[in-house]
């Protein structure tokens, strides 16, 4: 199970993932006497923070940069930690990582609390469909573990959370640097009667596997090797077979599959997350952008979506400006039609001015035309053809999420 970790700066992120993997066992030796050297050198205690924050600009700033995956696992199953920066200049990884999870954990600080911070990346989380969430609410021993100042802190994100659609299915006090509440009940907070964080997260029921799904195979590019046309990219969702029928999008162009090529395994049929390629028995002009499903229960292809764009650029967008748009391997050119409602990111209050523009950390709902017709699928079935970027002048200016 993929899980991301989001929160205001300095509310505790990394000290509590690197206070999970000590205590689940996950740290090799080495690693725990690196940090504790690295902590002598820079003349601080020792901080299980150090164990991502494995940079050294990253030690010297105190915050975390980048998106970093770490694994993890409990009697009950395998975890992947995605870590997502809380600075507000890293607000793209962020989404990056909360994209590719399937359950979040929001931390918050009990004597700081709900912070503009916090309100974004709960937005995020809102916006992505997030169904799994478990609220930490850490720092408790800077309250004097105080029931009342838990229940404060916990009033305010679950108002908060009520206006985005967010229910979180767990609320826990924490104390991250000592291990409260995470691998075992805390005796200092002995008036909680939950679970620990780890039970809380073990009973989280694993997502559909891919595999199950209908067939959405994303062409990264055709390669000639031999007397071969090898069409390659990545499964996201299905299997393909040898011998079946398959339809090409968006041209709906239709042929069978005459064989599938991997190395050294099974070449008859493959399954969602490999990458592989595959021949086909007519000769058909395939192109990187295609995107390969079976006949039946086919993705929509349209011209014409409306989505939730999240603006991260400094630079404003025009409402009249041509973009780049890419969702999975499709890269088309997009204009958009008319911006619907603009929201404050952290206020979520409705922006009324400049309707025509989106300025940075606004969150738009809009109508977008592509210039060329696109693939798309549900975000909640198949997230790889849910969700796009925007890109200006070649930079990266934008996340969203297709609505309809």
């Amino acid at each position: 199970m993929n899980i991301v970790f989001v929160g205001h700066v300095d509310h505790g992120k990394s000290t509590l993932i690197g206070r999970l993997l000590y205590d689940t066992g996950s740290l090799p030796p080495d690693k725990i006497e690196e940090v504790r050297k690295t902590c002598e050198m820079l003349g601080k205690e020792m901080e299980f923070g150090f164990i991502l924050d494995h940079l050294q600009e990253e030690r010297e700033q105190g915050i975390t940069i980048d998106t970093c995956q770490i694994f993890f696992k409990t009697e009950k199953r395998d975890y992947v930690i995605i870590d997502a920066p809380g600075h507000v200049e890293f607000i793209k990884n962020m989404i990056t990582g909360a994209s590719q999870a399937d359950a979040a954990i929001l931390i918050i600080d009990a004597k700081e609390g709900v912070k503009e911070q916090t309100k974004r990346h709960a937005y995020i989380l809102g916006m992505l469909g997030m169904k799994k969430v478990i609220v930490l609410i850490n720092k408790m021993d800077l309250v004097d573990y105080k029931q009342e100042r838990f229940n404060e802190v916990k009033q305010e994100i679950t108002e908060f959370l009520k206006k985005i659609n967010v229910e979180p299915s767990y609320i826990i006090p924490i104390v991250a640097k000592d291990g409260d509440n995470i691998a075992k009940k805390s005796e200092k907070m002995d008036w909680y009667k939950g679970e620990t964080f780890l039970n809380c997260l073990d009973s989280f029921s694993l997502p559909e596997k891919k595999k199950n799904k209908l067939l959405r195979f994303p062409v990264q590019d055709v390669y000639k090797v031999d007397d071969k046309r090898i069409i390659a990219g990545r499964i996201e969702s299905g299997t393909i077979k040898q011998g079946e029928e398959i339809v090409v999008l968006p041209e709906k162009t239709k042929t069978k599959v005459n064989s599938v090529e991997k190395l050294f395994q099974d070449p008859t049929h493959a399954e969602a997350g490999e990458s592989i390629g595959i021949t086909t028995e007519d000769p058909l002009f395939i192109e990187r952008g295609n995107i390969i499903c079976h006949p039946d229960n086919l993705p929509e292809v349209t011209s014409t979506i409306k989505a939730n764009v999240f603006w991260m650029s400094k630079q404003d967008f025009n409402i009249n400006e041509i973009i780049t748009m890419k969702i999975s391997t499709q890269e088309v050119s997009a204009k958009i039609e008319k911006i619907e409602k603009k929201i404050n990111s952290s206020t979520l209050e409705e922006i009324n001015e400049e309707k025509d523009k989106l300025k940075n950390n606004e969150v738009g709902t809009m109508i977008i035309k592509t210039l060329s017709p696109v693939v798309i699928d549900d975000f909640n079935y198949v997230p790889e053809l849910g969700r796009f970027v925007f890109e200006k002048d070649m930079i990266t200016s934008a996340g969203g999420i297709i609505a309809f």
